[in-house]
């Protein structure tokens, strides 16, 4: 009898007393699952702005230091180029001007007239004579002659040695000895080239 009774308030204290099992599982997990699920979707949408801002951040800071380094030295290289531009024209200028002006008419002459561009109304004897046959430039010596024995071989294995060349040239006062590897001349008054019409001399421009 006693037995009974106790099975039977365990039963009533099973169904009234205690907190149903199932209906315990079904609301609680469902109120806890809510607020995750929520706190899941705010967190995320947390480091997504995180991200975007960090994104940005990252992009603007990049675009920065590709001007820091693309732009400013791109703007020092132009500079430079341009400095090295205008000082290469100058001396090329330069250059040119130098080497623009020739002799016309070309003179030779003795040691007493002076050396220069040789014009109608300034004739000088011309220091930058050019031999188009044998393409040497002309040597000259002020106060020497050629010897009467010189000959084409001569000049053609000595040229421009002066060591070499002295051997045949002979002191004396006035005169100015010209040579290449193919002619050579004595000269002593003030000469016009084109009326020496054996020679290919021309002059070399100054």
């Amino acid at each position: 009898m006693a037995k009974d009774l106790d099975e039977l308030l365990d039963e009533v204290e099973s169904k009234f007393c205690r907190p149903d099992p199932l209906r315990l599982g079904m609301g609680e997990p469902s109120k806890s699952y809510g607020v995750t699920h929520r706190g899941d979707r705010n967190r995320t949408e947390a480091k997504e702005k995180l991200r975007s801002t960090e994104t940005l951040k990252k992009e603007d800071d990049l675009d920065s230091l590709i001007n820091e380094i693309f732009e400013e030295p791109n703007f020092n290289q132009k500079n430079f180029k341009l400095k090295s531009k205008s000082s290469g024209n100058t001396s090329v200028r330069a250059s040119i001007q130098g080497l623009s002006k020739s002799c016309s008419p070309v003179y030779l002459g003795g040691s007493t007239i002076p050396f220069g561009i040789g014009t109608n109304t300034s004739p000088r004897a011309c220091d930058h004579l050019r031999c188009i046959a044998c393409d040497f430039w002309i040597v000259n010596y002020n106060d020497y002659m050629w010897d009467e024995s010189c000959d084409y071989l001569f000049f053609r294995n000595n040229m421009p040695e002066f060591h070499k060349l002295k051997t045949k040239l002979v002191k004396k006062k006035g005169p100015r000895a010209y040579a290449c590897q193919c002619s050579w001349r004595t000269v002593e008054e003030l000469t016009n080239l084109e009326t020496d019409h054996q020679l290919r001399w021309v002059c070399g421009k100054h």
